[in-house]
């Protein structure tokens, strides 16, 4: 009885963090997305931290899949929602800013989820992503409001700008070649 009980403790947690990581999918997309949009737009220092994001939000689907393994379930490879595609600078910041705000919202019933199920390591991996995804929306409520005041001055001062500004190598192949 109590050994059925656990079991399906640990499915709800399962069934939050595929959840989770289906939302992080659709992050990376559309944030990749994004990041190529803004390099072609020639906004390279947004389309460079727009990819930093997404390699953030790549961390977390890694995170929550490998906890996912963890408590004995497959992780998710499927998207929540399908990706916007070609966004104007100007609508590009709101949107994101909207999508983290949610993430955080729904993140933090998630995290409620695992309290109520008796799993703190779950909780606590929700806890360090909610603050990395208020980062997130942080910086993109910034980048709206300096395009809302500033406009195409704003715009203007950034255009031409490399997309290689703050990115270090890093990955599979640097990796390996060390």
């Amino acid at each position: 009885m109590a050994q059925a009980s656990r079991e399906k403790r640990k499915a709800k947690v399962i069934e939050a963090l595929n959840r989770a990581r289906a939302m992080e999918l659709t992050a990376i997309s559309q944030y990749m997305n994004q990041h190529y949009n803004l390099d072609d737009m020639d906004y390279g220092e947004l389309a460079g931290k727009m990819k930093l994001i997404a390699i953030d939000e790549m961390r977390h689907a890694e995170a929550f899949a490998e906890r996912i393994k963890e408590l004995g379930g497959e992780p998710t490879s499927e998207p929540d929602q399908k990706v916007t595609r070609g966004q104007e600078v100007e609508k590009v910041y709101t949107f994101d800013a909207d999508l983290e705000d949610t993430t955080i919202d729904v993140y933090n019933q998630f995290l409620l989820v695992c309290r109520e199920n008796g799993d703190s390591v779950s909780m606590k991996l929700f806890e360090q992503i909610i603050d990395e995804e208020q980062a997130h929306f942080n910086y993109f409520d910034s980048i709206n409001n300096h395009i809302g005041k500033l406009g195409n001055v704003y715009l203007a001062k950034i255009a031409g700008t490399s997309s290689a500004t703050g990115l270090g190598p890093s990955g599979f192949v640097v990796s390996e070649g060390e």
